[in-house]
């Protein structure tokens, strides 16, 4: 009989143990570093995921629309616009993940100037834990 007792306390010991690490992770992007700046073309993404346990690696996915517009404000064809998405995988260190992801626009015709392209529908997601924000 003792020695059920024993071997019940060390699979107790074990999953309190053990569940604690499982639920370690709370997932979710640092709201004041993700940032979207446009460069020419193209729109760089960038930013912090924290909450992440002891995961290797996390996956973020960026998309966005580009819009060509005119130099009175407006979006003149249907064409002049485009679906954009980048992704990688970023390391996790201690919890936490910076990611920088480029997306770059082309259009046919170019969008060249007087024109020029205008972002929106910017969605950063992470893949590994199913989270997303919309800048």
């Amino acid at each position: 009989m003792p020695r059920m007792t024993l071997f019940g306390v060390l699979v107790l010991s074990a999953l309190a143990l053990a569940v604690p690490a499982a639920w370690a992770g709370s997932p979710h992007f640092v709201d004041d570093t993700v940032t979207a700046t446009v460069s020419g073309d193209s729109l760089i993404v960038s930013g912090k995921e924290a909450g992440l346990g002891d995961e290797a690696q996390v996956h973020i996915v960026v998309t966005a629309t580009a819009l060509c517009i005119n130099g009175g404000g407006h979006h003149p064809k249907a064409v002049n616009k485009a679906d954009v998405s980048s992704q990688g995988d970023f390391p996790v260190q201690n919890g936490k993940a910076e990611f920088s992801l480029t997306l770059t626009a082309t259009f046919q015709p170019p969008c060249s100037p007087p024109m020029t392209v205008q972002w929106t529908n910017i969605t950063v997601t992470d893949t590994t834990n199913g989270i997303s924000k919309s800048l």
